[in-house]
């Protein structure tokens, strides 16, 4: 199987990550209602990658920037955008650098994406800049795996996901990680059948990407060297706004709702 970048195919990244989208655009509905005062109508996305948050929120009438590294996704994204009649912003930027203008209301980053951030530097660099990109009382919501500290360093998982013309199986497996470098490396594997542009064979993709890892601890510590925001409130991937979850050792999965102050 070909060592190649899975993002540079947005299309089915996005698709296989589909089922996540309502979810994440009715929590961030949710939580706007509940912890925002005022209109919401400006929202970022960092590392949107093909922009399925992005299209989707732009739909609710939302006025959306999304950016992302790859210029592959956002001229994917960008074209779509087209295709569908709808208006957003979509850059190629850095997380560690973009800053909003002007600020938005609320950002949303989810499946783990901040943990592409591999440092300590790079992650409070992220965070800063967010926090020049957010209105004061406005908020940050952020997505990701944490590692309980008696959590077994292997895992992997597989799913399947489909449209009317293309199945995609995604197979993802840490094949190394060191808690004492608190990083991973987590291999996609990536199974597409496209009936539309493929004859033949499935494409077969895989890549290899590092990952920081944080415990319920460490992440409390890094929110704690940002004095801009407050975390307010933590969830977990069911995303259920009534049913918000103790930051310990026992989460795994975890959503947190930062406030700009």
């Amino acid at each position: 199987m070909s060592q190649i970048n899975c993002y540079d195919y947005p299309q089915y990244w996005d698709l296989a990550f589909a089922d996540e989208t309502g979810q994440e655009c009715e929590f961030l509905i949710q939580c706007s209602q509940k912890y925002i005062t005022g209109d919401v109508k400006r929202v970022l996305e960092p590392g949107c990658g093909g922009g399925r948050l992005v299209v989707a929120l732009a739909s609710r009438g939302y006025e959306v920037t999304g950016y992302d590294l790859s210029q592959t996704a956002i001229d994917y994204l960008q074209q779509r955008l087209e295709n569908e009649g709808l208006q957003a912003n979509a850059v190629v930027a850095d997380m560690q650098s973009f800053v909003a203008v002007p600020p938005v209301d609320i950002a949303i980053n989810t499946v783990s994406t901040f943990r592409h951030l591999l440092t300590e530097q790079a992650a409070l660099a992220h965070l800063r800049a967010m926090a020049e990109s957010i209105r004061p009382a406005g908020l940050y919501i952020i997505g990701m795996h944490l590692l309980p500290p008696d959590a077994d360093l292997e895992d992997e998982e597989s799913w399947a996901a489909e449209d009317d013309l293309v199945k995609v199986i995604m197979q993802l497996t840490v094949v190394e990680a060191s808690r004492e470098n608190r990083q991973e490396v987590l291999r996609f594997d990536m199974t597409v059948e496209d009936n539309e542009t493929q004859h033949g064979d499935p494409l077969q993709l895989s890549s290899e990407y590092p990952m920081r890892l944080y415990t319920a601890t460490q992440i409390q510590e890094l929110f704690s060297q940002v004095s801009e925001f407050e975390l307010i409130e933590v969830y977990d991937y069911w995303y259920d706004i009534n049913e918000p979850q103790p930051l310990d050792d026992r989460l795994g999965d975890a959503v947190f709702v930062l406030r700009r102050r």
